[in-house]
């Protein structure tokens, strides 16, 4: 498709993403590691310190027990959700993307894992409270279903849970509030109950309570291990997810952090 057809939102979507890709682990790591490589033949006392860098950074990224405590950081900045509940009007449930063209569902587009792990605490909880139930998630990379319709699907086929409302324009966490609140805000309803991972979960009660809600915090999907033994300590390509994972929240934590300081400042 030629650039000028694509949507502006997908086009936004991926010049996002694709600046993202330089700042995240691995190609980060890689890129000072190359650098490091350049300048070992021309400018070796620079070159030295920067290989050493780059190879602690990566075998760090990618080691079980550094990767997971990195995740902890964020994990321990929120809490599972006690019992009895705490009162709230609504259950809004964030989707983390799409399994695409899913050959055992008919090559539909449908929740991945991430989302429906989501959706699974969503769930309970919504039995649990008897409250209504918002999915929110537009569609980021053009699929035909997006996030919010594609989880909707899911909790009423294979969770029998209903879904009240749908907001599915939102392509990012901000947009995951500004629109929800405006959904919700006609239903009367501004105090919710927020339902995403435990390491997400900072980044967005941060931007649901600038939007203008009362969150209570239903994280899900904790960073557990059953024991710490010596593979803990053994580089794995999932520890770079888990790495890539922080860093992307640490930097949205501050981006948020200037943006709303400017947005205030300005009102």
């Amino acid at each position: 498709m030629p650039p000028a057809l694509i949507p502006s939102a997908i086009m936004s979507w991926f010049i996002t993403n694709f600046i993202a890709t330089f700042l995240l682990p691995p190609l980060s790591l890689l890129l000072i590691l190359a650098l490091g490589l350049f300048l070992l033949y021309r400018r070796r006392k620079f070159a030295k310190p920067l290989l050493l860098i780059a190879f602690s950074l990566l075998w760090l990224a990618a080691t079980p027990y550094f990767a997971e405590g990195a995740l902890h950081l964020l994990e321990a900045r929120t809490a599972a959700l006690g019992s009895p509940h705490p009162a709230a009007d609504a259950i809004v449930i964030l989707g983390n993307g799409s399994y695409s063209h899913a050959p055992e569902y008919a090559g539909q587009d449908t929740v991945n894992e991430q989302t429906l792990l989501r959706l699974r605490y969503g769930a309970k909880l919504q039995r649990a409270t008897g409250k209504p139930l918002l999915a929110s998630g537009g569609r980021p990379q053009g699929h035909e279903l997006a996030e919010a319709q594609q989880m909707r699907v899911a909790l009423e086929q294979d969770f029998q849970v209903p879904v009240r409302w749908i907001e599915d324009a939102a392509d990012n966490t901000l947009e995951n509030a500004r629109y929800t609140f405006r959904t919700l805000q006609k239903a009367g309803i501004k105090k919710i109950y927020l339902v995403t991972h435990a390491w997400h979960m900072p980044r967005a009660a941060t931007a649901f309570r600038h939007a203008g809600f009362e969150v209570i915090e239903a994280p899900t999907g904790f960073t557990t291990r059953p024991r710490v033994d010596l593979l803990a300590f053994l580089p794995r390509a999932d520890s770079l997810r888990d790495s890539k994972i922080f860093v992307h929240e640490v930097i949205g934590l501050l981006w948020y952090r200037v943006k709303f300081a400017i947005s205030d400042f300005q009102a």
